[in-house]
């Protein structure tokens, strides 16, 4: 049996818990004590604490994130409850900070404060040798990625097959966006590039084909951004995809050549725009030259075959709906193939909580801790929004609708689909479990008698996209269409018998 377990509870079964990966990894003489379980938010808490005892380890290492927070809260208080004996260290972000009020925090033997490679490792080595330990509340260390071991060689055979493989070449940011964490970074620290593609060669090996990459900001040494891109191009093959989060207004023609040489389907770029609003741009310490953002993305959507999912971020201080409205709709201008619409959330620790009183940001108690109003968007108004957030990802990012949604943006795309989002709550009271069938006929009658769409136009190009979409049959307004376009006789009378 092991001495140490490490665990987590990822938000799908494709995840894979690379800190969890890289704790052990760095356990020194203790990696080999250790063993990784990992299951998801989906799971009954009182199975997970079974499965984990089973094991029977004196230590149990817990991942902590803002999706799992209150499910594993619920395991730490189990396993407590019948085996006390059991050591249970926490760390992650969502208890790196304001970690006195929280009650996992005070349920847990040892709370972890940032990056664990050297924290974990020390604590277990003193835990497993009885030596005394100062305090309960272990605060951030400072990593030398230098002195870190990477974690690849832990991705086991069924992780390849079935699981995102995740990788970083650097770590941190130099940029202060308050509503990211990463503000508290002073900057971006590579890994050593050459032992960096070591690693990413041995897991192309193995069969790798689909790498993530986690860095915050890919793009902002070029050269090394060129060195890797160029390791990949020169091993392409169908199967090969790539996920980078990108500057946007950071790309220059050097790294521009290198991007047009991938094939379609092998490249994804993550752009975050979050706001064009100059004014709150300044208020949450974002740096970002919307003119350079704009040709960016259109170069990136006219001369290359990457695709890209852009982020607006909705409830952000100084942004009411109006300017949130212009912003989405000047992206949908730019056609990148995604925009994510996120709501605001007050992740622990991130500085977006000093404009709380000046502009009335109040927040969910609870995770996902969203944005419930501000001075500028009331809760209702907030909440109209969340919901359209939803429906977006539903009708607009499936890629479900590709020919519907030209209706849809074909003039005010915001208010269009903000009406569009109005009227289909208040038809379902629902913004989940829909089914696919049902959402066609939904868009059919609200495209139609809602925004006063053409019917010819709707049922077209929705039945282009049911066509595609794999479903059987054919939707009831299919019928209705040809009922409407079919020449209708007239009936028999009596003075049209004696005529004929």
């Amino acid at each position: 049996m092991p001495s140490i377990v490490l665990s987590t509870l990822n938000a799908r079964y494709i995840h894979s818990a690379f800190g969890l990966r890289y704790l052990k990894a760095n356990l020194g003489d203790y990696e080999d004590d250790c063993d990784i379980i990992e299951f998801t938010i989906h799971e009954r808490p009182i199975d997970i604490a079974e499965k984990l005892l089973l094991k029977n380890p004196k230590i149990i290492g817990l991942g902590i994130y803002i999706w799992n927070i209150e499910e594993t809260g619920k395991i730490v208080s189990i396993i407590k409850q019948v085996s006390p004996e059991t050591i249970i260290v926490i760390g992650g972000p969502e208890v790196s900070f304001e970690q006195q009020q929280q009650t996992i925090c005070r349920h847990a033997d040892y709370v972890i404060a940032g990056a664990g490679e050297t924290s974990f490792r020390d604590l277990c080595e003193k835990l497993l040798n009885n030596k005394a330990i100062a305090d309960k509340f272990i605060p951030q260390q400072t990593v030398n990625l230098a002195e870190i071991k990477f974690p690849y060689h832990l991705y086991n055979d069924d992780d390849i097959a079935h699981r995102i493989i995740y990788v970083e070449a650097s770590r941190g940011c130099p940029f202060k966006c308050e509503f990211c964490l990463s503000a508290l970074d002073k900057t971006a620290w590579p890994f050593d590039l050459d032992f960096f593609l070591e690693q990413l060669s041995s897991l192309y090996d193995r069969g790798v084909r689909h790498f993530k990459f986690v860095d915050r900001t890919f793009n902002l040494k070029i050269d090394n951004s060129i060195r890797i891109l160029e390791f990949f191009l020169a091993r392409m093959d169908e199967k090969l995809f790539l996920h980078f989060e990108l500057i946007p207004d950071h790309l220059p023609d050097r790294i521009k050549e290198v991007i047009k040489k991938f094939p379609p389907h092998s490249l994804q770029f993550e752009v975050g725009v979050q706001s064009f609003n100059p004014q709150t741009q300044a208020l949450v310490s974002r740096r970002q030259d919307d003119a350079k953002t704009e040709q960016n993305l259109q170069w990136i959507r006219t001369e290359t075959n990457a695709h890209i999912h852009a982020d607006l971020i909705i409830g952000l201080p100084g942004e009411d709906i109006n300017s949130f409205a212009n912003g989405l709709d000047r992206l949908i201008k730019l056609n990148p193939h995604e925009i994510q619409i996120g709501i605001l959330k007050r992740l622990r620790g991130s500085p977006i909580i000093r404009h709380s009183e000046a502009f009335q940001l109040r927040f969910n108690p609870a995770p996902p801790y969203n944005i419930l109003s501000n001075n500028l968007i009331d809760f209702i108004n907030m909440q109209r929004l969340s919901r359209m957030a939803r429906y977006w990802d539903m009708i607009i990012n499936s890629g479900r609708f590709s020919n519907t949604k030209n209706i849809i943006f074909a003039e005010q795309p915001f208010q269009r689909f903000m009406a569009l989002s109005d009227w289909l709550f208040i038809t379902t009271d629902q913004t989940h479990h829909i089914s696919l069938k049902r959402l066609f006929e939904l868009l059919f009658d609200g495209l139609c008698n809602k925004l006063g769409c053409n019917e010819a136009d709707v049922s077209q190009a929705l039945l282009k996209d049911f066509d595609a979409s794999g479903l059987k049959g054919k939707p009831s307004f299919h019928d209705q269409s040809i009922n409407k376009n079919k020449p209708q006789k007239l009936k028999s009378t009596s003075r049209q018998k004696r005529h004929s």
